[in-house]
């Protein structure tokens, strides 16, 4: 079984405090990232759960089991890493095999484990080469497959696909999270980048600052960020973002700022949190497919000036100057040629009333959220 439970984790290194004192738990089966940039604490926190680096305070569990400060044979993971250095003197079989001859297991044994993770891995074909003579795919699945030959309770993984090109690291995450499927080991990801997670992953742990800011589902973390920081993070374009105050006129809830006045649908805010923000500084938020462009004013729009348009094939993507903040809308492509507005030329934005956040600009906490249809994941 391979469950993990973690409580009050914590990794200081001098005077760095890199995790802090985190909780969460992963059930037998999942398929979790961890999620943030650079430095937040996400490789640490794997290395911790691998027995690489051991915790300054807090409690690991794996299958129910204290592995706080087990070596890392004894804790029954495998792991796989970026630059996973293959032994150049061995041919693909015995670095596959390498795992299961330092644990002596039988010579029978091993030909039937390496030849099954070969077939799964597709690379049964090519186990009496060398590594020198292997694609950058082939070399990855070899790394992968010999953490998957030691039948392990847990798989940890630290961004093992970022370094191949763009065309291969797709391929490899429709691979990855078939074969995690098929094989059902609880598996933890870690990655900066989102979309890995959010294709990949059946929960996110979303880190910064040593801190876990949102653990939950790839739908629950797009549409449901519980603060500015996760709504930023995940998203590609990235989530506009403009300063506003809120106020309160005749009853009618007005979003302002330089340039901006958005009202806000009615019941969107709760009235305890209006009571509470008026006049305050706030950041209203608002995901670039849900902004649209128009020529003419209208009540509900916002002017600014054209800046750039790319075009991204099926759809363009379209930067507004509002009052010095950049606006980006995703436009489709056969709708974005009807606009004859060359750059600089003064053109107006939309936003999607039922599709606004509101963020409190000194906590970052989600004040205010977008409505949203669950989808379904395989």
């Amino acid at each position: 079984m391979g469950a993990v439970s973690v409580d009050k984790l914590g990794k200081t290194f001098g005077a760095m405090n890199a995790v802090k004192a985190i909780d969460f738990a992963i059930g037998d089966g999942e398929f979790v990232f961890f999620l943030g940039p650079s430095g937040c604490g996400k490789t640490t926190t794997l290395r911790m759960l691998s027995g690489l680096l051991m915790p300054t305070g807090g409690q690991i569990s794996i299958g129910g089991r204290d592995v706080t400060y087990l070596h890392p044979r004894h804790r029954n993971v495998g792991m796989v890493f970026q630059q996973n250095v293959l032994y150049g003197h061995l041919s693909v079989f015995e670095n596959l095999a390498y795992p299961l001859r330092v644990r002596r297991v039988s010579g029978t044994e091993i030909r039937k484990r390496v030849r099954e993770v070969a077939r799964t891995l597709q690379i049964d074909d090519v186990l009496t080469r060398m590594p020198g003579q292997l694609s950058a795919g082939q070399s990855q699945r070899v790394a992968i497959g010999r953490m998957l030959v030691r039948d392990a309770d847990v798989f940890l993984m630290d961004e093992p696909i970022s370094h191949l090109d763009a065309k291969l690291r797709a391929h490899m995450r429709a691979e990855l999270r078939h074969l995690q499927k098929q094989l059902g080991v609880t598996t933890v990801f870690v990655s900066h980048d989102q979309l890995e997670a959010m294709s990949m992953a059946d929960r996110i742990m979303v880190m910064e600052g040593g801190v876990v800011q949102q653990f939950a589902t790839p739908q629950e973390i797009f549409d449901r960020p519980v603060n500015l920081f996760v709504a930023s993070f995940v998203g590609e374009p990235h989530l506009n973002t403009l300063d506003v105050t809120l106020e309160l006129r005749d009853g009618v809830v007005t979003l302002a700022g330089r340039g901006v006045a958005v009202a806000a649908p009615p019941g969107w805010i709760d009235e305890t949190v209006v009571r509470a923000n008026i006049g305050r500084d706030l950041a209203l938020g608002v995901r670039p497919e849900h902004v649209d462009v128009a020529i003419a004013a209208a009540a509900d729009t916002i002017p600014g000036k054209l800046y750039a348009i790319e075009p991204l094939g099926a759809e363009d993507l379209f930067t507004v100057d509002v009052s010095g903040r950049f606006v980006q809308a995703r436009i489709a492509a056969d709708r974005a040629a009807t606009f004859p507005t060359p750059v600089r030329d003064p053109i107006h934005v939309r936003f999607a009333p039922d599709h606004l956040y509101l963020f409190d600009k000194e906590t970052g906490r989600t004040l205010a959220q977008a409505s949203f249809t669950k989808r379904r994941r395989s």
